[in-house]
């Protein structure tokens, strides 16, 4: 029997016309949108797409699969045949383009190599063929250039060198006065670069070029600007990248030709209307490098009409095709238009939300899929301060150096640096900075992530420095030209002589591209005043964007199953909670209620010998208690309140050890002695802790002092006796925290049970109070099936919870290590920012599961900060939690996601309102 290896016939590659955008997962975005444009019928030069898995075989094997060399072979012979021209042939070549193009954009992350195909016999031919010998050498020593750089590792700085040496020496400006011998000097001497970099010749076999080009593509999934990329981005490191090889189509032939990136609708601001840019006699790279400033789009209709009107038309076919806005990249060769990517464009926050309602509006899609196409952490963005420069405000006289474009909006101020390395390095200091460069590229990615904002005196809305900053919702300001900044001297300097020096704070307007000296003060954006009620979306002042929010928000409230209160403890936060949204609140702390003024009777109840002294004061706490209470429960009327009993362990009431034992040293050393210092002095030290977030705090609190949850409890009877008896609707859950065992918790619910019935009985009225625990330890989610018996409600504590299965401090190690952590990739992200859901997240499954096969009715919610967070939004909706809870300015964000994830499992089952991309 004969068998064939599974090797050989794998196929890894594909012809344009055999994919669709669909396949993502196999062609990469790149491949699968091309194969798309061929679908449609638009201009795209030919090509194929080496997929997905050709590069994690290659990664994983170190060496490309077998077959792959074979199979590309045979469609670089189709490619020959269709275009009648041979790769490298020194009389009319063939050239390609090697274009990474993973499954998510990455944009600059990983490598692109143009022009292979050429060497010293070819680069004759193409001058002949093209009648353009300075369009041949250019090609030529761009390929030299970008292969040295990505396939040979050599510094990319010697090649831009030489190149500045060149024009020195030339007395010129501009690589376009630069003639065809001055750019066949520029390849010698990039060749002789190469050869003291490599010890040998640049390659002349093309095919050679090829597979060279190939295998770094390949291994630049594995950069550490791409790894980077990912984590920061959240990206599968499993997925690899796809290769594109494309016939090379040559905008830098000439005045008629040239290389431009548009968008069908504004990234940044979402307004329809010509958004792009474009760059005559240029390749693809000097567009999104920001080397040279382009021109708006629009000039392209004086530069070339009939070009012009053709992308207008592609444009409106494909946002009609993709029913988003797209992101388009093209070349003009000698007035042919070709399109040579199109994607689904990234945008900032505001564009979003506003390109989401305007597409419903459209009837490209519908509520639904606006909901699911935005998200919370968008919306985030939308809720940070803007700067105040109204008049009469601290801002109106701000100095402002210069303007941009305003690439990614936000307000960001920060001390100016002039390197990524300074950047990150400050920022790890606690510093708040801002990237200033020329133009960025992708080795400035660390500094860009580490900075508030970003400023460049190069490129346009579609340089890398927009692309990338959009994506990362960073504040942007680019193509400041007015702005001259020295980066070897680590300056920029005004156009009315004001120099800005490395340190010194400048301010960065994202949204006007205004760059302002000094710290400009900030203030709420309409969307924050929309959430607090002082802004109406129906009102004549509301904008377009607060109104996108609230059809957005409106919508996500109608469809999504979980609730959303607030972690409150202060009737201001109760209020604020309540305006923005919140439908109770999830957490109440009470050990704030126990600082101030009051600690003195903590201290009395610590120190206190005996009963009498004891109840002394716990009386005297009780009226204060009780008014805390009466406060919060107004506040939310007619809402669920849960209120989580005493925490903290008790030596956080007590004076500082340090401090107390020099205060009663030094009144010894006076013979001054205070007994209340010395009983103090005891309680302190027997009440020290070397670890005492494992120690005596929570229900182990209320089961060894005696009469202290008591206190609370009837606190909060009394109080919402009160208010019923007022003709109020107070709805309080009591909470016991951390508790590890079921007799724990019976113990104190039975002495709760006996104080709200005296209490009931007192006063005449009879209330219902649920009691419940919260689920903070591991032992407490692997035994939730015996707790239930005992608890009418679970609340997962995810910070500590994440805390004790980890066996972090959180303290302690996020400023120790967790830095290190993120790097070598251990982290993601942070557990304590993000649900670890294999972990900590297995455990609230577990928990919820057992807890309730005991008790169906068991009421179960989160109130650690993930409560917030988009992700853990979506991981608590899919384990069946009834709520999430959350800081007040993070409930919009989790009501936006508990809408989102609602609606994509109706897209995923199928269901109603299902809106197939």
């Amino acid at each position: 029997m004969t068998t064939t290896d599974p090797a050989q016939t794998t196929k890894y590659v594909f012809d344009f016309s055999e994919g669709d955008k669909d396949q993502k997962d196999l062609l990469g975005g790149k491949g699968a949108n091309l194969a798309e444009m061929v679908r449609l019928g638009l201009p795209v030069p030919p090509g194929f797409t080496i997929s997905t898995g050709a590069c994690r075989a290659y990664l994983e094997a170190g060496t490309v699969p077998a077959g792959l060399d074979d199979q590309v072979a045979a469609h670089l012979a189709t490619l020959e045949e269709t275009r009648g021209k041979k790769l490298g042939d020194p009389d009319d070549p063939l050239l390609v383009s090697v274009r990474s193009g993973a499954k998510f954009s990455m944009p600059g992350m990983m490598e692109t190599v143009l022009n292979i195909g050429l060497n010293d016999a070819s680069v004759h031919g193409l001058a002949a063929q093209s009648d353009n010998p300075r369009f041949a050498w250019d090609s030529y020593r761009r390929l030299i250039q970008m292969f040295g750089k990505t396939v040979q590792h050599i510094d990319g700085e010697r090649f831009e060198h030489a190149l500045e040496e060149l024009k020195e020496r030339k007395g010129v400006h501009g690589d376009l006065d630069l003639d065809a011998a001055d750019l066949e000097e520029l390849v010698g001497a990039f060749r002789e670069i190469v050869r003291e970099h490599t010890g040998s010749d640049f390659p002349q076999d093309p095919r050679e070029q090829l597979a060279a080009a190939i295998d770094a593509v390949f291994s630049s999934w594995n950069s550490d600007r791409a790894v980077l990329y990912r984590r920061q981005e959240r990206i599968p490191n499993e997925l690899g990248t796809a290769v594109n090889v494309v016939a090379m189509v040559f905008g830098n032939t000439g005045p008629d030709s040239g290389t431009g990136v548009c968008f069908t609708r504004d990234p940044a601001t979402g307004a329809q209307g010509v958004y792009g840019d474009y760059l005559q006699n240029a390749q693809g790279e000097d567009v999104v490098a920001g080397i040279r400033n382009t021109v708006p789009l629009a000039q392209l209709e004086e530069i070339d009409k009939v070009s012009y009107d053709e992308l207008l038309r592609i444009m409106a076919l494909l946002e009609g095709h993709y029913r988003d806005l797209c992101d388009i990249e093209f070349t003009i060769e000698r007035g042919t238009l070709w399109m040579l990517q199109t994607r689904v464009g990234k945008r900032t926050a505001a564009a979003a939300f506003r390109i989401a309602t305007q597409l419903v509006d459209e009837g490209l899609i519908d509520a639904d899929e606006a909901v699911r196409r935005v998200s919370g952490a968008q919306l985030v963005q939308l809720m940070f301060p803007r700067f105040d420069t109204s008049p009469g405000s601290a801002g109106e006289k701000a100095q402002v150096l210069g303007r941009g474009m305003s690439a990614s909006p936000g307000a960001a101020v920060g001390k100016a640096v002039f390197d990524s390395y300074t950047a990150v390095k400050w920022s790890r200091s606690g510093e708040k900075v801002i990237l200033v460069r020329r133009e960025t590229n992708p080795d400035d990615l660390n500094g860009m992530i580490a900075a508030e904002g970003i400023l460049t005196s190069r490129g346009g809305k579609t340089s890398h420095a927009a692309v990338v900053a959009r994506g990362m919702g960073k504040t942007c300001v680019c193509g400041a030209e007015e702005l001259n900044v020295d980066t070897k001297r680590r300056r920029l300097t005004a156009p009315d002589g004001t120099v800005i020096d490395e340190g010194d704070v400048i301010s960065v307007d994202g949204s006007s591209g205004l760059v302002y000296a000094g710290e400009v003060p900030v203030m709420a954006p309409p969307v924050v005043e929309y959430f607090e009620g002082a802004l109406d979306a129906d009102a004549a002042e509301a904008d377009d964007l607060v109104r996108a929010v609230d059809r957005v928000m409106a919508r996500a409230d109608e469809v999504r199953r979980l609730r959303v209160r607030a972690n409150a403890d202060t009737v201001a936060d109760a209020e604020r909670a309540r305006r923005f949204g919140g439908e109770g609140i999830g957490l109440c702390r009470t050990e704030h209620m126990f600082l101030g003024e009051r600690r003195q009777h903590v201290e009395r109840l610590i120190l206190a010998e005996d009963d009498e002294a004891r109840a002394q004061a716990l009386d005297a706490l009780l009226p204060l208690q009780r008014w805390d209470f009466l406060q919060i429960l107004t506040a939310m009327d007619g809402l669920p309140t849960t209120i989580r009993l005493l925490d903290p362990p008790l030596h956080e009431f007590l004076p500082n050890i340090t401090e107390l034992s020099v205060r009663v040293a030094l009144a010894e050393s006076r013979g001054e002695a205070n007994e209340n210092d010395l009983r103090l002095m005891q309680a302190v030290h027997s009440l020290h802790e070397q670890n005492p977030m494992l120690g005596l705090r929570g229900v182990r609190l209320g089961l060894v002092v005696p009469g202290l949850f008591d206190l609370q409890v009837r606190a909060i009877a009394e109080a919402t006796a009160q208010l019923i008896k007022m003709g109020r609707d107070p709805q309080p859950e009591i909470m016991i925290p951390l508790v590890g065992s079921v007799q724990e918790l019976e113990i104190i619910r039975a002495d709760s049970l006996k104080v709200l019935a005296e209490v009931a009985e007192q006063t005449g009225v009879d209330f219902p109070a649920l009691i419940g625990t919260m689920i903070e330890l591991p032992r407490a989610a692997m035994t939730a099936g015996q707790i239930a018996e005992a608890a009418e409600f679970f609340s997962f504590g995810t910070n500590d919870l994440t805390q004790t299965t980890w066996g972090f401090s959180r303290d302690d190690v996020e400023a120790a290590f967790f830095s290190t952590y993120l790097e070598m990739g251990i982290f993601g992200v942070s557990p304590f920012e993000t649900l670890d859901v294999e972990g900590v997240g297995e455990l609230v499954k577990i928990g919820t599961e057992r807890g309730r096969a005991t008790r169906p009715d068991l009421k179960v919610g989160v109130c650690g900060e993930h409560g917030g967070d988009p992700d853990s939004v979506h991981f608590f909706h899919k384990v069946g939690l009834d709520y999430v809870s959350c800081s007040p300015f993070r409930i919009p964000v989790a009501r936006l996601e508990a809408g989102r994830v609602a609606l994509v499992d109706q897209l995923a089952e199928g269901g109603a309102g299902a809106d197939s991309r």
